[in-house]
């Protein structure tokens, strides 16, 4: 049976992304909050916001370390990632990340131009691009 591991959010940074090495790949971690509104029966508006912890690697962290801020807006594809592990206590943990493998700036606080952002792909013509069409500057 086949099956699929693919998440779509669009969300507000909670926080600048902490960029550091790993061996000789740049990793970015983040939170990303996406919100929902609805009315309850007393119709009013309830706003529910859920919090993502976000990782990015290689070149596509590079970048999001250069110029994603706290406050920014982005679209962000990728999978879910969960990590189990026993604590210095003998406790079972378990944390759960989106592996993003790409995004899109939607906007920012700063007036940021929107820019297409892609890892592991070849270009395409809708304005996606790959990590190796990226030197030193956003691709647009």
């Amino acid at each position: 049976m086949a099956s699929v591991n693919r998440v779509i959010l669009i969300g507000n940074l909670g926080a600048d992304p902490e960029t550091k090495q790993v061996g000789e790949t740049t990793v970015a971690t983040f939170s990303l909050a996406t919100s929902e509104s609805y009315k309850d029966k007393a119709g009013q508006k309830v706003e529910q916001t859920e919090w993502h912890e976000v990782e990015v690697w290689g070149k596509l962290a590079e970048i999001a370390g250069k110029y994603l801020t706290k406050g920014t807006t982005i679209y962000l594809e990728g999978s879910i990632k969960s990590n189990k592990w026993t604590d210095k206590d003998g406790n079972n943990r378990k944390t759960t990340r989106i592996k993003a493998t790409s995004f899109t700036m939607l906007g920012s606080k700063q007036g940021t131009s929107p820019a297409d952002v892609k890892s592991g792909a070849s270009p395409k013509p809708s304005g996606e691009y790959d990590g190796s069409q990226v030197e030193d500057e956003l691709p647009f």
